[in-house]
């Protein structure tokens, strides 16, 4: 497949079905060019930074590694798939920005060190080479909802190359050319969110496929099982319009800009500060506002199917319970294996683009670090 241009991912067919059917069919999903590249950005020492109580900062730095790499891309008009993992995110992208890439995640790997005392794993490997190891990596494009259109990944190609990754023995050499950081669209500024519902809770979840498991039969079953239990994606997102609410202090604000900028700006800083103070006036008493904010619960992103089933969700005790014993009985059977972590309030980030049009997404993880210490109750089954 080599020679396949640098559109290939935006030229997939979009599928307008329930995850748990798309899953379920590998007709629909296709093949990466060998040309590709998996990009992986992981913050190193997450877990002791989360339990340090910088669980902010550590999704305040993932978001930035998504941003980077869409404002790159978006200079060089190609759509890229990502997957925000919390700690971290992963990419597919085409070898023509492979070099450029790498210089602005390094680049913000250097700001981040410098202002947060945070170090990144970088790094890419050749969706050729995970052929050659014959790893599974197919890929798909499902709309969630009208607004939200995400990508579907089977197979432990990606994973297998974030484990490459970032493992101590691996280097890659990384330029730091003149290619430009934009971090142009990073809003950090909601509070803690608290779920739609006072008897809710908010669960950060990911499951894994044992190895000789059918991943497309037995994720197909379980996102079934989810709506099921949970309702659709949107009934059982953890983000609603009345809970949203603006709060950021002086050190988050300043937190914001030294990821944002790389260094303290005056300017920057009031202008935030204006944005925490009134923002929220125009958001809830202007037509405009009140479009944004629905537009940010349909774009906010709690699913990522990177190979494994990641997600953030809202629901009961009696919900969690139904879900967690169906889990049970997969996992004694060898063919998953899963972590979970429960909080009372879920943390966004945001990449506003344009707030009068879609070109907005929200990054959704589970509060006090819920996607890193789900990772790492999976990571002790294995």
């Amino acid at each position: 497949m080599k020679g396949i241009h640098t559109n290939f991912y935006s030229e997939l067919p979009l599928h307008k079905t329930s995850i748990s059917k798309l899953i379920g069919d590998k007709s629909r999903f296709s093949k990466l060019p060998d040309d590709w590249h998996i990009l992986v950005a992981d913050i190193r020492n997450s877990t002791l930074a989360i339990q340090n109580g910088k669980h902010q900062n550590v999704n305040l730095v993932a978001t930035g590694c998504v941003i980077a790499i869409l404002n790159l891309a978006d200079t060089y008009n190609v759509v890229v798939p990502f997957f925000f993992g919390g700690d971290g995110a992963s990419f597919l992208i085409p070898e023509k920005i492979r070099k450029q890439a790498l210089a602005v995640l390094e680049k913000h790997n250097r700001n981040t060190q410098k202002n947060l005392d945070f170090s990144l794993a970088i790094g890419s490997f050749s969706v050729e080479e995970i052929y050659k190891e014959n790893i599974e990596l197919q890929i798909a494009r499902v709309k969630i909802n009208e607004t939200l259109t995400i990508p579907v990944i089977l197979g432990n190609g990606l994973h297998y190359a974030e484990s490459r990754i970032k493992a101590e023995d691996f280097s890659e050499e990384i330029a730091t050319d003149d290619t430009l950081l934009n971090m142009a669209g990073m809003e950090c500024k909601w509070d803690l969110i608290k779920p739609p519902n006072e008897d809710q809770e908010v669960i950060s979840l990911i499951i894994a496929g044992c190895a000789d498991t059918d991943f497309s039969k037995v994720y197909s079953r379980i996102m079934a099982r989810i709506d099921k239990i949970y309702g659709s994606i949107g009934s059982r997102k953890p983000i609603s319009v009345r809970r949203l609410k603006i709060k950021a202090g002086l050190q988050r604000i300043k937190d914001e800009m030294k990821v944002k900028l790389g260094k303290w700006s005056f300017a920057s800083f009031i202008k935030s500060l204006m944005v925490a103070n009134f923002g929220e006036f125009y958001l809830r008493n202007t037509d405009a506002g009140k479009n944004y904010l629905q537009k940010l619960v349909e774009l906010s992103d709690n699913l990522t199917l990177d190979g494994r089933i990641n997600t953030v969700i809202t629901g009961t005790s009696d919900q969690r319970k139904k879900l967690i014993a169906y889990l049970d009985k997969l996992e004694a059977r060898d063919l998953i294996k899963y972590g979970y972590h429960v909080s009372e309030e879920s943390i966004m980030s945001c990449y506003v683009k344009d707030m009068n049009t879609d070109q907005h997404i929200h990054f959704i993880d589970g509060g006090n670090g819920g996607y890193t210490k789900a990772a790492n109750q999976l990571k002790l089954k294995f």
